[in-house]
């Protein structure tokens, strides 16, 4: 019971957004910018305590010299190096509480769970753009000329570098790295295995940040997409630089990082969801050339997914 198209059409869909022309150069550009990123951290314990794991704010600096907090909860016993998770929180809110990272904990799985910058979280967004800061990170930096300024570029260079910083952890094993996320977490899981591809599992859950165009097609007042409509209603009401807008958002687009995946990917959608319409999802789901499986859910839409979490834990226990 798809809101946008049957399945059959879904599996089939190739997404109508464009792609930039240098969309390679500009990611190869802004990877080259990690390299010379620390890796360095600082770890503040936690006010949550638990006899099954060790909890810690975790602080790294950022692109752009940003402060970013992480949830970093390690498993109390560890004989060896064991597996470890990246885990990414929706549009608007946070790393959220302790308590599901501990239930990972207590089965060897260490996590650190991203909170975006300036959104529901303790991490700092210091970004300075040129046009509208009001009413949605999707359009930030939009008319800024310097397409380096979008604000979803440093939220995805978090992603890479909350792996990294993993990976370097002397009690994880860095060939058995996870990500997870729904919705914005989603796409951000999506986008981290993209861009990192040491990573091993990725299991992304209605991703958002995809096929903008489609989105805007559908009914977008109603949808995570709104900001889109917006934008038009007051920057430009005439459309004059629709072509130019959607070509930008582009490179912020995870359906044209999705090729780049090497880990295996859980990919879970809901054909009922009106928030990220299922076809924007497919749009990725469908570009991914790695091993892959799709888990649908038929009569759901963006809410809560009855045994996911089951099937999210067993997938990392495979790691």
């Amino acid at each position: 019971m798809s809101s946008d198209m049957a399945l059959a059409e879904l599996k089939q869909y190739e997404g109508s957004s464009p792609r930039p022309a240098d969309f390679d150069a500009y990611w190869a550009r802004a990877l080259q910018e990690l390299e010379g990123q620390s890796l360095d951290y600082e770890l503040v314990p936690a006010e949550f305590s638990s006899p099954l794991a060790d909890c810690y704010h975790l602080y790294f600096t950022g692109t752009g010299g940003a402060r970013i907090h992480a949830k970093y909860v390690k498993p109390k016993k560890l004989e060896d190096q064991g597996p470890a998770m990246a885990m990414f929180h929706g549009y608007s809110c946070d790393s959220g509480d302790w308590a599901d990272k501990v239930n990972y904990a207590a089965h060897g799985i260490t996590v650190l769970a991203l909170d975006c910058r300036g959104q529901g979280g303790l991490s700092e967004d210091n970004l300075t753009v040129q046009g509208t800061t009001i009413r949605g990170h999707i359009i930030r930096g939009i008319d800024d000329p310097n397409p380096d300024k979008l604000y979803f570029r440093n939220v995805f260079l978090d992603t890479v570098q909350t792996v990294r910083i993993l990976m370097s952890m002397e009690h994880v094993d860095p060939e058995r790295i996870g990500v997870h996320g729904l919705s914005q977490g989603g796409a951000l899981a999506t986008a981290c295995a993209a861009l990192e591809p040491r990573v091993k599992l990725a299991v992304p859950v209605y991703p958002f940040l995809c096929d903008y165009r489609r989105a805007f097609e559908l009914n977008v007042t109603t949808s995570a997409y709104e900001e889109i409509h917006y934008y038009f209603r007051f920057f430009d009401p005439h459309h004059l630089r629709e072509e130019k807008f959607f070509t930008k958002l582009g490179y912020i687009d995870i359906q044209h990082l999705a090729s780049r995946i090497k880990a295996k990917v859980l990919f879970v959608t809901g054909l009922a969801d009106t928030i990220c319409p299922p076809s924007t999802q497919f749009a990725v789901y469908n570009k991914i050339c790695a091993e892959k499986e799709l888990l649908v859910y038929h009569e759901y839409g963006h809410e809560y997914l009855p045994y996911l979490s089951d099937r999210t834990l067993q997938a990392f226990l495979k790691l």
